[in-house]
Formats: structure tokens, sequence, C-alpha cells
């Protein structure tokens, strides 16, 4: 191999032959092909540049062009009103955790716990201020949303967690909020329309349904910033990075560059209406089959299930089946990624927006054929 050329086309037919994989993993999860194949072809030469997108400066005219189509992608794909600004940071969105409260608790924040990652920005809050947990689902293992529950009127802001990957719950619309809401939306960003008017903001880790792991995503209301009486470190005040455009200090290029591929890709098919159809169908294909087969039983409640991540056990007639039972099975015919978080057990299939319709049917075939070992 003596040229770019032949390189990219060794890498293209060993990545066909990695992509008969079925990828259901929880995150980092499975990326639309033709953003893999474009930031591949990127590492070895940027738009016939002859660098590669991993040794251009940050400063330089073709990464600017990335990152500024990438935010104007992100406001059109989400109609993202005027005042907001939309920032691509590091740290994760464990960074969130304690760069909400930094920010914008002053007297009084209200938390809903609804699984781990609800919880673990709980416990960050604590440490800036007084934090009330408004309501929870832990009393049932957070299998279900809760409803019903009052708001206090005196909270600086309402953090929810919309989807929760670990326990299969989603919220499935808006929550209205007489406080500033804020949500973290990790893992279904981008999955079904958002109306971002009613968040003060929105946050998230790539990983899911965006890019690679490496950078975080910032959706904020401008003026909710700097009501706080603390002093605030350069690096964690939100103002640092919106009156630098992410570009402060040096931004995850890499990760920013597949951001924008996998958005170009989502816009290529109609955009969020488009994927939240195929979601819709996505899911309900897998659920209706976990309802129908003797083997499985969901664990989240009906009303509540995600679209996103799709948790199921073996039914109680074959609860004392080795979890490995299916594991193998399934790995045995491509499937990847499908065992449980330890605190749920049995099984977990993460459908996010790049997970294509056929590799859902195909891990429904395998549940089919597996029954058949039993009945």
């Amino acid at each position: 191999m003596n040229n770019i050329s032949d390189i990219w086309f060794s890498f293209s037919h060993i990545y066909r032959i990695i992509m008969k994989k079925h990828n259901f993993s929880a995150g980092p999860s499975i990326l639309p092909r033709v953003a893999v194949e474009n930031a591949a072809q990127a590492v070895l030469d940027l738009n016939g540049i002859g660098l590669s997108i991993l040794e251009i400066s940050h400063r330089t005219k073709d990464f600017e062009e990335v990152l500024d189509e990438a935010v104007a992608l992100f406001r059109e794909l989400l109609h993202i009103p005027e005042g907001y600004s939309v920032l691509f940071l590091g740290g994760g969105a464990s960074m969130q955790f304690c760069m909400v409260p930094f920010n914008l608790l002053e007297r009084k924040a209200g938390y809903i716990n609804t699984g781990v990652w609800a919880r673990k920005a709980l416990k960050e809050a604590k440490l800036f201020g007084e934090v009330e947990t408004v309501a929870s689902s832990e009393d049932r293992n957070f299998s279900y949303i809760p409803k019903g529950f009052a708001i206090p009127a005196d909270l600086d802001y309402l953090h929810i967690t919309t989807n929760n990957t670990i326990f299969g719950t989603e919220y499935k619309t808006d929550l209205d909020s007489p406080v500033t809401l804020v949500a973290d939306m990790s893992s279904d960003i981008l999955s079904r329309p958002v109306d971002v008017s009613k968040y003060g903001l929105i946050y998230g880790g790539a990983q899911k349904n965006l890019g690679p792991a490496g950078v975080t995503f910032v959706i904020v209301r401008n003026d909710i910033l700097g009501k706080v009486s603390r002093a605030i470190p350069t690096m964690l005040d939100y103002r640092t990075h919106v009156e630098g455009g992410s570009m402060f200090n040096t931004p995850p290029v890499f990760p920013i560059y597949v951001v924008r591929e996998t958005l170009r890709w989502l816009k290529s098919i109609g955009g969020v209406p488009a994927i939240q159809k195929l979601n819709e169908e996505k899911a309900a294909l897998l659920y209706d089959e976990i309802d129908r087969n003797s083997m499985f039983t969901g664990t989240a409640a009906r009303e509540d299930r995600s679209l996103m991540n799709v948790c199921f056990v073996y039914s109680d007639a074959h609860k004392d089946l080795e979890p490995t039972a299916f594991l193998d099975f399934a790995k045995e015919r491509g499937m990847v990624g499908v065992k449980g978080h330890r605190l749920v057990g049995g099984f977990r299939a993460s459908l996010y927006n790049a997970m294509p319709k056929e590799s859902v049917q195909a891990l429904v075939d395998c549940m089919q054929e597996f029954e058949k070992l039993y009945i």
C-alpha cells in the first residue's frame, strides 16, 4: 500500500466486515456508518489538505468551519431559539453535575431522582447548597417515571434526567416547570422533538446519539447565567465558553468532527421527526417480542419504557437460567452489548439513532430461536 487511497480501501474492507456485528452497546455506542467512514478518511487526510484531523490546530479555518457547522446543525435540527448558546466542552456529562449547581444554585435546587445518573447529579449539587428531592422512583427500583408531583416555586432550578440508560425509563414529553428546567439528555438527545424553550439548560455526553466519547454538548439560555454570588473558576463558568465560542481552551477537535458528520447524516434522513418515527418502530418491534416471548419479561413500567434502552430479564418460569445462556447464544449470532447493567441484571439493548431496524429484527429473530430451545 503506497498511498492514502490504498490505506483507505483496506480500512473500508475491514470496517465492512466488522459491521456484520449488531452493536447494542449502551455507550460508547453505534454511530452512522457514513460518519465513521468520513471520520476515518479525515484521520488520514482532512479535505485533501495533507494533514490529519488529529493534527490540525483548533484555530485553523478548517476546524473553525467544522465547529461552526456543528453548532448551526444543532440549532437547525432542534429548532433552538434565539438567546441560547450551543457549547461543546470536555469532562463528560459528569462534569456538568457540578457545573450546573456551580453556575445556577444560589438558594435551593430541586432534583427528580430517577436512577443512577440522576442520583449522581443530585449528590454533586449538595456540595453547593440546599437540594430538595422533589420526586423519586427509587421505591420501585427506578422502574417508572414519577408523576403528579408539585414543583416548589422557590427553586433556582429543577433538574431531570430524561432517559435512564440503566433502568430503561424515559420522559416522553417535555415537563412543564414554573422554575428553570435543567435536563441531562445524554442518551436521548435528537431522538425525539424537544421544545428547547421550556428548558434553561440541556446537557449531555455525546457517546450515545451524537459522536464518540470525549465531547459534551451544552445548550444554555444566556439570561440564566451570572446570577449566583459565588466566584466561579474560569473553566467552570459557562460564560467563559459562551464568550469564547467553545474555544477558550483547545476543544476536543476529533469528537466534534464526528458530531458534525452525525448531524449531517441526521439531517440527510429527514431530521428529528424522521428519526423519532424510526426509533418508535424499532422499540415497538423489540418490546412486542419481549411481551410475546415466554422466555423474557420487561423491567420498566409500560407507559415509561425507553425508546433508547430496552431492559428485560428472564421470565419467572426461566429465572433460574444462567444469564450467560442467552448472552452466549446471542453473541454467536453477532449480537454485541446486550448484557444488562449489574444493578438490574438480565439484558439491555440500546437502540440509539444510528441503530438500523435490521439489527433490531436480527435480535428479535435471535430471541425467537432461543425460545425454541426451551418450549
